[in-house]
């Protein structure tokens, strides 16, 4: 197995709808061809942002298939696969099959679980293809120090990616996970993967946690892009500008409904020009006032990255 370190910012594509519900695959093509042309370091097809809870096994492949065909090698594919150890076992086969170059795994649903089961679960969906795979810790899918060293081990596991915020027991992990595999040498990435990643990127970075989520990529890619090289370069005074007017204010909009993590950035891709159409339920698409706010908050992103073009 080849693994292909990934870099820069992380392209999570929405999942466009057609006002039926149904899977609009041109607009799809559309929304995946312009996020890659903004220069990300990878696509994560069918993820969180993508609605991978909602999607049918079929057109789950078939978005898979038209992902691959757009990027057309410039960047890995990355796709979800979760659920029942069988859904995401077949998910991460339907992965392989339409071209995918890697699968995030996602946890499996409601059941809780002691470490030695989501090791097993993991292990499962590991076997099922020979993609190199990134495991997900969050919601019920919390790994240990130990547990999340047994899984790194497994040929295929490549990446951990965290989603709990825990940065005390992310640090210890990082560290474990390391250590672990110094003597292998076997490549390795670590990455945050809380929504609207860039509020809390400062803190991950400083554990060495460099690689992250963007949601924002899939509807204002210039303002990820900016805020990603701000990290890279040490620019605080565009980080802090960013996140005072931009991403801050998104995720106080963000937290006023459940759900919105997705359909915020739905509404964002709409704006931006490419119609996502609607969430399947059980979200919801965002009120009107608050449609009304989310175009103020990008505006405003967009006002601080233009007076920092204007002083350079």
């Amino acid at each position: 197995m080849e693994i292909e370190m990934l870099d820069g910012v992380l392209f999570f594509p929405v999942t466009p709808f057609t006002g039926s519900g149904e899977v609009d695959y041109d607009l799809l093509a559309a929304h995946v061809a312009k996020g890659v042309d903004a220069g990300p370091g990878g696509v994560f097809i069918a993820c969180g942002t993508g609605e991978f809870h909602a999607l049918e096994a079929e057109e789950f492949g078939r978005i898979v298939a038209v992902a691959v065909d757009v990027v057309a090698g410039r960047v890995p594919v990355y796709a979800g696969a979760g659920g029942s150890v069988a859904q995401a076992k077949a998910f991460a086969r339907s992965a392989k099959a339409n071209g995918a170059d890697g699968i995030l795994l996602l946890p499996p649903y409601l059941v809780t679980m002691p470490q030695a089961g989501l090791v097993a679960y993991t292990k499962a969906v590991a076997d099922a293809s020979d993609l190199p795979l990134i495991v997900y810790n969050r919601g019920n899918a919390r790994f240990t120090e130990v547990s999340a060293v047994e899984v790194s081990q497994f040929p295929t596991v490549v990446g951990f990616k965290d989603g709990t915020g825990d940065l005390d027991q992310v640090g210890r992990i990082v560290r474990a996970v390391i250590d672990a595999l110094e003597p292998s040498g076997k490549p390795f990435q670590f990455f945050n993967g809380l929504p609207t990643a860039e509020v809390s990127q400062q803190a991950y970075h400083a554990i060495g946690v460099t690689l992250y989520s963007s949601a924002t990529f899939a509807f204002a890619p210039e303002l990820a892009l900016a805020f990603y090289q701000s990290i890279q370069t040490g620019n605080e005074k565009l980080t802090a500008a960013l996140l005072r007017e931009f991403f801050h204010p998104l995720v106080r909009l963000r937290d006023q409904v459940p759900g919105y993590a997705v359909a915020l950035i739905k509404a964002g891709v709409t704006m931006d020009g490419i119609a996502a159409g609607p969430v399947r339920p059980p979200l919801v698409d965002i009120s009107a006032p608050h449609l009304d706010e989310l175009t103020q908050i990008i505006a405003a992103g967009r006002a601080v990255l233009a007076n920092e073009l204007a002083l350079h």
